[in-house]
């Protein structure tokens, strides 16, 4: 192969940017940096490796053959909460025993901007979500259809309470930056974001506590703390998706707290901690990196969310894991099937942070757990997982250079076999579709 022209470009991501040029360092490719002037000139072959906005997206689709970007031009599908419920549902029409059915909790896509807008949409768009809180059987969450880090999240149990919930956003628009009640930083200007989703409140979360793995203590004197579970994924083409095997678990920095299983109508909502139920990295300060351990790391912790008596295993890890790679290739399966707003190129790869929420089924025999879909993150936050554990993101972008990179550029890096579920570079192959449709060859 004749020289690799490389552009690289993370101005806001200086961790990013060092992980990238030392997986190319590391990589078998003869590569030449170039900056932005000396792309306009369409310099090839083209490694395009940088932020999605500074990508030619023009370039990637002309020149199919010698060009190689790190995102696809459309996945809005998959990045997007509220489209994620809408392709994920509209999927489940087509597929209705695919395991995205318990894998996803019961979503409503809200598209609002001012408070006073809910009286109508009771009646008609939100007529199903007003059943369910009239009933006051669950709690749900509210989220910002295209924010992150926590903004805009809260918990809530009734009409009141969403109405509540907007005027307070209202009120913060004129504000610099607001607060929520116990001083975390999650406001949101509804007056810039109308896209909402609420989902069903999953109430069951898998607890332990992560200072365990490193303070042997008494079972007595641990905390049951909530957390999700990033799980980095890869795609490549149109399409092949690869799950990365370091999992993280990030927990929340307060013991979990029960919600109460139902409030009468008479009674006030309780004032509700987000921080015992949010396990968002960058509201979860307190703590600082204990927050954040490999799921590999938890292995022989004690169950905290049962009698405290039984501890996570390696099996339990392994079915987890082998869970969460199903449940992303389900997911990327649904957007395919909407290539509006998710299309595979064949030149292109792409990084994502996936969110699951693990449930302990404490009623149920047989499955001990199971997984929840929570979100997708493209350029996700990766400087979140601390300094600890920064040789995982090391190996994590060799592997995409080895498996995305070179095979693309490199005659001699012949595509050898891979099956679904076999591990190669501590990726996991969950998905290989060959896909022949819009931005295909």
């Amino acid at each position: 192969m004749s020289n690799l022209n490389a552009f690289l470009s993370w101005p806001s991501a200086p961790l990013t940017d060092r992980l990238v040029r030392n997986a190319l360092e590391q990589s078998s490719l003869s590569i030449t940096l170039i900056d932005n002037e000396q792309l306009k000139t369409s310099p090839e072959p083209l490694l395009q490796w940088c932020t999605y906005d500074d990508i030619d997206h023009e370039l990637l689709h002309f020149k199919r053959n010698t060009v190689l970007a790190s995102s696809y031009t459309f996945r809005k599908a998959i990045i997007r909460k509220h489209y994620l419920s809408q392709i994920i549902r509209s999927y489940l029409k087509k597929k209705p025993d695919s395991i995205l059915r318990n894998a996803c909790p019961r979503t409503f896509e809200v598209e609002i901007s001012f408070a006073d807008e809910l009286d109508e949409m009771w009646a008609d768009e939100l007529w199903d979500l007003g059943k369910e809180l009239d009933s006051g059987s669950s709690w749900w969450i509210l989220k910002p259809g295209m924010a992150d880090r926590g903004m805009g999240i809260r918990i809530f149990h009734s009409k009141d309470d969403l109405q509540r919930i907007f005027e307070e956003f209202e009120m913060s628009d004129s504000e610099d930056e607001g607060e929520d009640r116990e001083g975390k930083k999650t406001s949101v200007v509804t007056s810039q974001l109308r896209h909402f989703v609420i989902q069903e409140y999953v109430n069951t979360p898998l607890l332990l506590d992560s200072t365990e793995t490193s303070d042997k203590r008494p079972a007595d004197d641990l905390i049951g703390r909530k957390f999700h579970l990033r799980v980095y994924c890869v795609s490549r083409g149109a399409i092949q998706l690869y799950v990365y095997d370091r999992v993280l678990a990030l927990f929340s920095s307060e013991q979990y707290t029960s919600l109460p299983p139902k409030v009468e109508e008479e009674e006030d909502t309780p004032n509700i901690d987000l921080r015992s139920h949010l396990t968002n990295t960058s509201l979860q300060t307190e703590l600082g990196e204990s927050n954040v351990r490999l799921l590999d790391e938890l292995e022989g912790c004690h169950i905290l969310s049962g009698d405290g008596n039984d501890l996570l295993t390696r099996s339990d890890i392994q079915s987890i894991l082998s869970e969460v790679s199903e449940v992303l290739a389900e997911a990327f399966k649904a957007a395919l099937q909407n290539p509006v707003h998710f299309q595979a190129l064949p030149n292109a790869f792409e990084l994502y942070g996936v969110d699951f929420l693990v449930s302990h089924n404490l009623r149920e025999s047989g499955k001990k757990f199971d997984v929840k879909i929570l979100e997708i993150n493209s350029e996700p936050a990766i400087e979140l997982t601390g300094p600890r554990l920064t040789w995982i993101l090391e190996d994590l972008f060799v592997s995409m250079a080895k498996v995305c990179i070179e095979p693309f550029f490199m005659e001699s890096c012949s595509n050898e076999p891979w099956a679904i579920g076999e591990v190669k570079y501590n990726l996991i192959k969950c998905l290989d579709e060959d896909i022949r449709g819009p931005g295909t060859q």
